[in-house]
């Protein structure tokens, strides 16, 4: 490679720039941003201020759900994706079947804990099986499917480094959690759980930017299958054109 053929500093820092808005859009997408965030905090936050305040387990666990519905009937009429919101109400509705059932506001987190727990477990198993969860997660938003398992090593060690990070962090938090459900009460229990719901989240969110941001550029599969196709038919229209002059010579 000659100088002229090397990128300049310009050039280097705009590709830079761009993996990193890229990088910043697909995570955006993958896990909601800010309103996905909120979405995400509101129904707990309802629960556990109206709890604090009367001790009263259905109107909180009522209060709950119908902002979990509102949410999605917003998400609706704006036309908006609504995944985020669905899997909150999902969410809800399961801390709500558990806190009614056993009659213990405390259960109304549970499925969330659990869920949590799950997920620490699936990063961390899908990682040391060479199938990072990230990576499973943010390939179809970057158009690259699986290309990085094989295609792309430098893309499969960032993945693989961020779903270590998911699934440490939120083992992290299912450490804290989990000993409270048993020992502090509902109320100061149901706090702490909202307090732990963002923080952890952004850091996670954060490191996966960082390593992605380092890594190579995803492999775009979808252009490679259109630019497959295009010569496919290409080649097609030419052996017609050429089989057509053939025709035109012999007649």
């Amino acid at each position: 490679m000659t100088s002229l053929d090397k990128p300049t500093d310009r050039e280097a820092t705009d590709q830079d720039a761009e993996s990193r808005a890229v990088t910043e859009a697909a995570l955006f997408e993958a896990f909601g941003g800010v309103r996905g965030m909120v979405e995400t905090v509101v129904p707990g936050l309802l629960f556990v201020t109206i709890f604090t305040i009367n001790k009263n387990l259905h109107v909180s666990a009522i209060a709950a759900l119908a902002v979990a519905l509102l949410l999605v009937v917003v998400r609706l009429a704006m036309k908006d994706t609504v995944k985020h919101a669905f899997s909150g109400v999902f969410g809800v509705a399961f801390g709500v079947v558990f806190a009614m059932i056993t009659g213990n506001a405390k259960n109304f987190y549970l499925p969330g804990m659990l869920y949590t727990l799950g997920m620490a477990v699936a990063y961390i198993v899908t990682t040391l099986c060479g199938v990072p969860l990230i990576g499973l997660i943010l390939g179809p938003i970057f158009k690259e499917n699986l290309s990085w398992r094989t295609r792309n090593p430098g893309r499969k060690k960032a993945y693989a480094k961020a779903s270590w990070a998911w699934g440490l962090i939120l083992l992290a938090k299912c450490a804290v959690l989990f000993p409270m459900y048993w020992w502090a009460d509902t109320t100061k229990f149901g706090w702490v759980l909202i307090a732990l719901k963002i923080p952890p989240f952004l850091l996670a969110v954060w490191l996966t930017w960082v390593f992605l941001a380092k890594a190579p550029a995803p492999i775009d599969v979808f252009a490679e299958m259109e630019a497959e196709e295009r010569a496919a038919q290409e080649a097609k229209d030419a052996g017609r054109e050429a089989g057509g002059a053939r025709h035109r010579r012999e007649a």
